[in-house]
C-alpha cells in the first residue's frame, strides 16, 4: 500500500475530542494497509498563547528562548494524539523535530529546514508504527531548538514526505480543498479538483490563506504530490480534497483561469521627488531590505525633470517600521526626496491561472471589468500566470465578485 504524511492543523486538533477524530481517521488508514506519518500543530490558540506569555516578561524576548516556548505546544499535541491512538490499538510514537533531527539553520522564529534525517522515521514505519511528529520545529546544529514561523507545520509535512518519498502529503485543514476564491466573499465560488504547483504557488503569494507558501515551494522542488482535504468531513465518505500536482494534462489546460487571490494586509509607500541616477533604487529599498522587511510591488515612474516617484508595496505590520526607515535614511543624507507618502488601507487582488501562457486579452478584460464598477488601479504587477493589481480597500469585495463572474469561474474558469 502507500507510505501516507497527514498535516493537521490547529482547528484540526483543538480539542481532545477533535483529537480523537484525527486518531480514528489515522487509524482507519493504517487498517486499509498504508503506512503513517502524522504532523501536527499545536492546539488552536495555543500558540497565541504561550507567545504572549512570552511578552509578559518582555516586550522582545530572546529569539532563542522564545523558539524553546513556542515549540511546546506541538510537543503536547504529539503526545495526545499518540496516547489517542494507541486506545483505538494503533501501536504510535511522538517525536519532536529535534529527536527526528529535522536539521534547520539558526534563524530562530523562521528557520528554513536543511535536511531531515529519516531513518529512525523509516524504521518505526516497517516495524507498522504510525508516526507522530511534531510540525512548525526543528534543531540546529548546535543542538538549539528552532521554529519555522507560522505556518511552518505545512512546511514540516511537506518536507518529511519529501525525505520518505511519500506517495502523497495530505494536508488536513478546516477547508475541503482549494477554492477559485474565498467561499465568504463569493458564495459560487467553486472547489477545484486539480491545481498545479505554480498556480498555486502563485495564489499562495498572492493571499490565499489554505497553505503556507514555503510548504508550496518546497512541494514543487521536490514534486511532492499534495492534498488539500478537511478534517471535518466524513472519512468513509472518501472525499478527494484539492490535489496540487506537477502533472498539467488536457483538463487543467482548458481552464484559462483557475482562481482569485486577495490580500487584505498590504500598505504602499511613495517616495516622491528623488533624483533619477544609477543607485537610487538600492539607496531606497536596501535600508528596508536591511531591516528584514519584505518588498512585494514595486513601480517607478520616470519623470522629465530627472527626478522620478518610486512606490512600492509591503506588509502592513510592518508599514510604519518601513516609514520609520525611510525617514532615518532621507535624515542622514542618504537620498532626497520631495516627500514621502504613505498607504495602509490598500488591497490586493489578482488574477492566477496556466491559461495565461496561451491567451491574450486577459489584462485588458480584468482592468475593464474594474474600471466598469469604478474601481482605480494604483500598481500593476505582472507575471506568466499572474495578473495582481493594487486597490483601494474598501472595493475588495466588490472587485473580488466582479472578476469572479467576468471571468465565469464557477463555470471552470472559461472567460477569457
Amino acid at each position: 500500500m502507500a507510505l501516507i504524511v497527514q498535516k493537521y492543523g490547529g482547528t484540526s486538533v483543538g480539542s481532545t475530542a477533535r483529537i480523537r477524530d484525527v486518531a480514528r481517521r489515522v487509524a482507519r488508514f493504517r487498517r486499509e494497509g498504508h503506512q503513517v506519518v502524522v504532523v501536527v500543530s499545536a492546539m488552536a490558540g495555543e500558540t497565541n498563547r504561550l507567545l504572549a506569555l512570552a511578552r509578559e516578561l518582555s516586550p522582545s524576548p530572546d529569539p532563542r528562548e522564545l523558539d524553546v516556548v513556542a515549540a511546546t505546544g506541538e510537543q503536547v499535541t504529539i503526545g495526545l494524539l499518540s496516547i489517542a491512538l494507541k486506545e483505538l490499538g494503533v501501536e504510535a510514537r511522538s517525536y519532536t523535530g529535534a529527536q527526528v533531527r529535522i536539521l534547520t539553520d539558526n534563524a530562530h522564529t523562521k528557520a528554513r529546514i536543511l535536511e531531515i534525517d529519516e531513518e529512525r522515521v523509516r524504521r518505526d514505519l516497517e516495524a507498522g508504527t504510525v508516526v507522530v511528529v511534531a510540525g512548525f520545529q526543528g534543531v540546529d546544529r548546535h543542538g538549539n531548538v528552532t521554529t519555522l514561523g507560522r505556518g511552518g507545520s505545512d512546511t514540516s509535512g511537506v518536507a518529511l514526505a519529501a525525505a520518505l518519498k511519500a506517495d502523497e502529503c495530505q494536508i488536513y485543514t478546516d477547508v475541503d480543498g482549494v477554492y477559485t476564491t474565498d467561499p465568504r466573499i463569493v458564495p459560487e465560488a467553486r472547489r477545484l479538483d486539480r491545481i498545479t504547483f505554480e498556480e498555486m504557488l502563485e495564489l499562495a503569494s498572492q493571499g490565499s490563506k489554505v497553505l503556507q507558501i514555503r510548504s508550496v515551494e518546497f512541494a514543487g522542488k521536490y514534486l511532492v504530490r499534495v492534498r488539500v482535504l478537511s478534517s471535518f468531513e466524513d472519512p468513509e465518505a472518501n472525499p478527494t480534497g484539492t490535489l496540487i500536482t506537477y502533472e498539467e494534462d488536457e483538463n487543467m489546460e482548458q481552464a484559462i483561469i483557475s482562481g482569485i487571490a486577495f490580500n487584505r494586509d498590504e500598505a504602499k509607500i511613495s517616495v516622491m521627488g528623488v533624483e533619477d541616477r544609477p543607485g537610487i533604487a538600492y539607496a531606497i529599498l536596501g535600508p528596508i531590505a536591511a531591516a528584514n522587511i519584505d518588498v512585494d510591488m514595486i513601480v517607478q515612474n520616470i519623470g522629465a525633470s530627472g527626478h522620478t516617484d518610486f512606490s512600492f508595496t509591503v506588509n502592513r505590520n510592518e508599514y510604519r517600521k518601513a516609514l520609520e526607515v525611510l525617514e532615518r535614511e532621507r535624515a542622514a543624507g542618504r537620498f532626497q526626496a520631495r516627500e514621502l507618502i504613505g498607504d495602509n488601507r490598500i488591497a490586493k487582488v489578482s488574477v492566477v491561472g496556466i491559461g495565461m501562457r496561451s491567451h491574450v486579452g486577459l489584462a485588458s478584460k480584468m482592468f475593464k471589468t474594474l474600471a466598469d464598477e469604478g474601481i482605480n488601479i494604483q500598481m500593476i504587477s505582472t507575471s506568466e500566470i499572474k495578473i495582481a493589481v493594487v486597490i483601494d480597500e474598501k472595493y475588495l469585495e466588490l472587485a473580488v465578485r466582479v472578476l469572479h463572474k467576468a471571468f465565469e469561474l464557477e463555470k471552470g474558469g472559461n472567460g477569457g
